[in-house]
């Protein structure tokens, strides 16, 4: 190994160290705080003296007033995410193809006009999806967060399978289209297959953004048996004397399903776009 090559990773390692140290800080606390006693949570110790998985049990038997609906609530973020992400990739998929691969009239006003709403910060468009969901009806309903995420993420979307779906050789859609392909032929055995790395992390994008989601989750959704888990971990704060140990519990639960899906579909979000699709 040369001393360049050597001198580089040093510096890597101290750079990626830290940095490393710091995001996982966080959650080494939660983690603290979730296997600590109400009485021992704030104690400041590094280890609990006496570590417990009584809070997770708690979770799951839902044995708190704020626990009652647990497993609907996670059932209701983990279908809406689901949906968002199946919505938005559908939409954006679609889109990306007819603007890169067919060239339609207009398609790339139309996107630029889409990525125009990104000028309007997401928070101030809470109040007039709040009004257009009661027009239509909507309102407490579980659509009525998935329509406004779907809203939310497809223009981004669009846009990066679009800069993707550039990057694909020209010769391809010509073999297809020499070999007969009709134009939905040419999107299912050719795009689809090249864009696959590109879909799961859009796909991935639209979950987690839908997952995540707060604030149009507390506006459209106020029934306990319909709302999120996260405005659920929300309603911990409201007491006066929070169980802090059951939310940071809840709150750990809450994270496993994105890191699960992260590790599932790792390998497709770090592949190549176009890896061996044109022999040199």
């Amino acid at each position: 190994m040369s001393w360049k090559k050597a001198g580089t990773e040093a510096r890597l390692l101290l750079v990626g160290i830290p940095v490393a140290l710091w995001s996982a800080f966080p959650i080494y606390h939660i983690f603290l705080f979730a296997i600590s006693s109400k009485d021992s949570a704030f104690s400041g110790a590094l280890w609990p003296a006496q570590p417990t998985l009584r809070n997770f049990g708690a979770v799951f038997k839902q044995e708190h007033f704020f626990l009652y609906h647990f497993w609907q609530q996670m059932w209701n973020s983990l279908w809406i995410a689901a949906t968002v992400g199946f919505l938005t990739l559908l939409i954006a998929t679609c889109a990306a193809f007819a603007i890169s691969r067919l060239r339609v009239r207009g398609g790339r006003l139309v996107m630029n006009a889409a990525l125009f709403t990104y000028f309007i910060p997401a928070a101030f468009l809470a109040v007039p999806m709040y009004k257009a969901m009661s027009v239509y009806g909507l309102l407490n309903s579980s659509w009525s967060l998935v329509l406004a995420m779907v809203t939310l993420a497809s223009p981004y979307a669009i846009w990066v399978l679009k800069q993707a779906s550039d990057k694909l050789p020209w010769e391809l859609d010509e073999a297809a289209r020499i070999d007969g392909a009709t134009p939905m032929q040419l999107f299912r055995l050719v795009y689809l297959p090249l864009m696959l790395p590109s879909l799961v992390a859009i796909g991935t994008y639209a979950l987690l953004l839908a997952w995540n989601e707060y604030l149009y989750a507390f506006l459209l959704l106020s029934k306990e048996t319909n709302v999120t888990l996260a405005v659920a971990l929300g309603h911990f704060l409201s007491a006066d004397d929070s169980p802090w140990e059951l939310l940071m519990a809840t709150g750990l639960l809450y994270g496993l399903p994105p890191a699960a899906i992260y590790y599932v579909f790792r390998r497709y979000m770090v592949g190549g776009l176009t890896a061996g699709a044109v022999k040199a």
